[in-house]
């Protein structure tokens, strides 16, 4: 995949996609939402944090995806990317078949596309500032925008420690987690998703629309 970096465009080769769940920083709040699951019938999780591996392909770069059924939905997440011997920051979008979770989470990972911004930033220039970063996303509902996700990365587990313990090497990428959604979680016909980082005064954006495909027997 080719991503543009302020140093201008890189070619990355990830040959690996690890998507980390259940990574708030504050526990409390993380058991709270298993025990919410778990009323709808999803497993809790056998570790917190939880490191879900799912088949590299399905990160995407295009504006649009087909996900089957209209039971899916986008998340914001920071993007953690492993190449050329550095850790790189991105941003992108952990679609779930949210019907599909209450029998698997893995399984609902693995179905849906994962749309990813094309642009990074070396991580190690945003390191020193990672919680003033802003994390957030807007879907269309009626026609019209409406906030979905909004927040810094201070909510969080800290990314290194994330990358350190999910096992992210060279060729791998990495969801590293969301924050939760406004007015509850839902899908959309499209979604778009921004990180900005506010010391450095930049942000990353992405937008996409979803096509949903017929369930068919």
């Amino acid at each position: 995949m080719q991503f543009d970096t302020p140093d201008g465009p890189v070619d990355i080769t990830i040959t690996a996609l690890t998507v980390a769940g259940w990574t708030g920083r504050d526990r409390a709040a993380v058991d709270h939402h298993i025990a919410e699951l778990a009323e709808l019938g999803v497993a809790p999780p056998s570790q917190v944090p939880l490191y879900y591996r799912c088949g590299p392909e399905l990160l995407t770069q295009s504006g649009r995806i087909d996900v089957l059924g209209g039971d899916s939905s986008g998340e914001a997440e920071p993007l953690l990317l492993h190449a050329e011997g550095r850790l790189w920051l991105g941003l992108g979008s952990d679609q779930t078949d949210r019907a599909l979770e209450a029998h698997s989470v893995a399984h609902s990972k693995q179905v849906c596309p994962k749309p990813v911004a094309r642009a990074l930033w070396a991580f190690d220039e945003v390191e020193a500032h990672l919680d003033r970063i802003e994390l957030g996303s807007d879907i269309l509902e009626n026609g019209e925008w409406v906030s979905y996700q909004k927040g810094t990365l201070a909510a969080i587990r800290p990314l290194a420690d994330l990358a350190r313990d999910g096992g992210l090497a060279e060729g791998g990428a990495m969801l590293c987690g969301t924050l939760g959604a406004i007015g509850g979680v839902r899908p959309a016909e499209r979604f778009r998703m921004h990180l900005s980082d506010p010391v450095l005064g930049r942000t990353i954006t992405a937008e996409y629309a979803m096509r949903v495909l017929p369930v068919v027997a």
